[in-house]
């Protein structure tokens, strides 16, 4: 009982490992697209689980204390309310860890390379396109890849204005 709050290291260190593995983690994260984080599948929980027990030892280290478990939650809250908080402050740090919208189709093109760097498929767009109304590509103006991983389709307007 007496090992309950006795840190196997100094409470600086616990924040310094904690500040480095969010840090790492969000980049990898960012790196890995917004199609990972868009829409949640059984690979993305498997991801998620084994992700967080690979980062344990790089937080714990020895340690095993409940002091130190609730230093690490309180610091990792933190510092995602902190990223939080100046990310809607800051357009560019809000650029930096969010990303930006990726067009990813034009007048009717599909950027087949864009696609494939964005890791989407072509059903994927297609499907988008189906819940905007559109069958064919050609009646698409714009389709963009959203920061949180879902398509917006543009579709086109009528020639005429749409008077008929």
């Amino acid at each position: 009982m007496s090992d309950l709050f006795d840190l196997a290291m100094p409470w600086w260190e616990f924040i310094l490992r904690a500040v480095v593995v969010y840090v790492v983690v969000l980049g990898m994260v960012r790196l890995s697209g917004k199609r990972a984080l868009g829409q949640i599948t059984p690979f993305d929980v498997l991801l998620i689980v084994l992700l967080g027990n690979a980062v344990q030892n790089a937080l714990l280290g020895k340690d095993t204390s409940l002091g130190g478990g609730l230093l690490l939650a309180a610091t990792l809250i933190s510092l995602n309310y902190g990223v939080g908080w100046l990310s809607t402050r800051s357009r560019k740090v809000e650029a930096l860890v969010e990303g930006e919208p990726v067009l990813i189709a034009r007048d009717g093109e599909v950027l087949a390379s864009v696609l494939k760097r964005e890791l989407v498929t072509r059903a994927d767009l297609e499907a988008a396109m189906r819940q905007q109304g559109c069958t064919h590509i050609s009646e698409v103006s714009m389709a963009l890849l959203e920061i949180n991983g879902h398509i917006t389709i543009v579709p086109r307007q009528p020639k005429d204005g749409g008077n008929t």
